[in-house]
């Protein structure tokens, strides 16, 4: 999981919805780790400003599954970009597709902007 680009860590319910509003575009998509179940991983897409949370297991075998609305016949893929690359197509039992990725390096990237914009505004003054 650490390889996907997408996948922020234990970084909490919060804070992920947090990220995904704060890229505020329909679709903009994460993983983090589920705050109440361990091992347990969490797929999080922003839609109409509410951010929908899907649980992503890993079965015995080595499948990768996400909860989908009912109804959904729940589908098995052997990596998880795979299952990425199928919820981004519309009607796969999500409330929208997965469109925007926002990555954990492009946060961090965001963050080193945002502390060098600051040291630069104050070293100004």
């Amino acid at each position: 999981m650490e390889n996907l680009p997408v996948y922020h860590g234990p970084i909490g319910k919060a804070e992920g919805e947090r990220r995904l509003t704060q890229d505020g575009r329909d679709g903009c998509y994460l993983v983090r780790n589920s705050d109440s179940v361990p091992g347990v991983y969490c797929l999080c897409v922003l839609c109409k400003g509410y951010v929908y949370t899907y649980r992503l297991h890993l079965d015995s075998g080595g499948s990768w599954a996400a909860e989908t609305v009912p109804g959904v016949q729940k589908r098995y893929f052997r990596k998880i970009k795979n299952l990425i690359a199928a919820f981004q197509q519309p009607d796969q039992g999500i409330a929208m597709p997965l469109l925007y990725p926002v990555t954990a390096q492009s946060r961090a990237y965001c963050h080193l902007h945002n502390l060098f914009h600051f040291a630069c505004c104050v070293c100004l003054k």
